[in-house]
């Protein structure tokens, strides 16, 4: 769909359709492109590019990355999973004057290589061009040999009677590993990611300790996830 096309066909102007286009990608009903835009029909299946996800939801993804960075103690030994919402956390470091940091994200390795008191590990694998992250049995089975004090993941699909899901089956293995070796799991979401499946299962909702999220979470999933011991932080 083109904007010029849109504009004539509904005898608008072309500032209003890319308003309008800018309300349906912040619904996540499609995804906005060079002079126009891509019905997405809310499908998480599609494993979109960092690039694309980085120009969804920003402000709420700043938000949760900052709130996310302040539960981040000295001295602690922490996973930063790979995502856009991450990323965010990963920006909010400058204060921290000890820390080791497990991350499998070049994105947030490059955000980290020039702070002096963080001490980054990458755990290896092979290189997910679409998210920028290394995966793969290599990658799995270096992480077994850390213990983490939280691990902050992200998501593409979070159904709350079901548990939490990614497109891509490497980045699910991956993500079981990091679970396994941390001893607070901390999901870091915008509230579109709610009511959601994807291809690969990650993990169930007893796994996970807190949500951090926005205030578009819907009123039923915060009561459920609230009645199963999750913490819910709203930034």
């Amino acid at each position: 769909m083109l904007i010029t096309g849109l504009s004539k066909e509904f005898a608008v102007s072309e500032v209003t359709i890319r308003n309008d286009l800018e309300y349906l990608e912040q619904k996540n009903l499609l995804i906005r492109a060079r002079g126009g835009a891509i019905h997405s029909e809310n499908h998480v299946a599609v494993d979109q590019r960092l690039s694309e996800k980085n120009k969804l939801h920003t402000r709420e993804k700043a938000a949760i990355g900052k709130k996310a960075a302040s539960l981040i103690r000295d001295g602690e030994t922490i996973i930063i999973d790979s995502g856009s919402t991450t990323a965010e956390i990963a920006k909010n470091l400058g204060s921290i004057r000890q820390l080791n940091v497990i991350t499998n994200a070049l994105n947030i390795v490059n955000l980290l290589m020039t702070h002096t008191s963080i001490n980054v590990i990458i755990p290896g694998g092979y290189l997910r061009q679409d998210s920028i992250s290394l995966v793969g049995p290599l990658a799995e089975n270096n992480l077994l040999s850390f213990y983490v004090d939280k691990l902050f993941l992200s998501t593409d699909g979070f159904d709350t009677d079901h548990g939490i899901y990614t497109p891509n089956i490497d980045e699910a293995h991956l993500n079981m590993k990091m679970i396994s070796i941390a001893k607070d799991v901390i999901l870091v979401t915008d509230s579109s990611k709610f009511k959601r499946k994807s291809l690969a299962f990650i993990c169930t909702v007893d796994k996970i300790k807190t949500v951090i999220t926005d205030r578009g979470i819907p009123a039923d999933d915060k009561n459920k996830l609230e009645a199963a011991g999750v913490q819910v932080i709203i930034a």
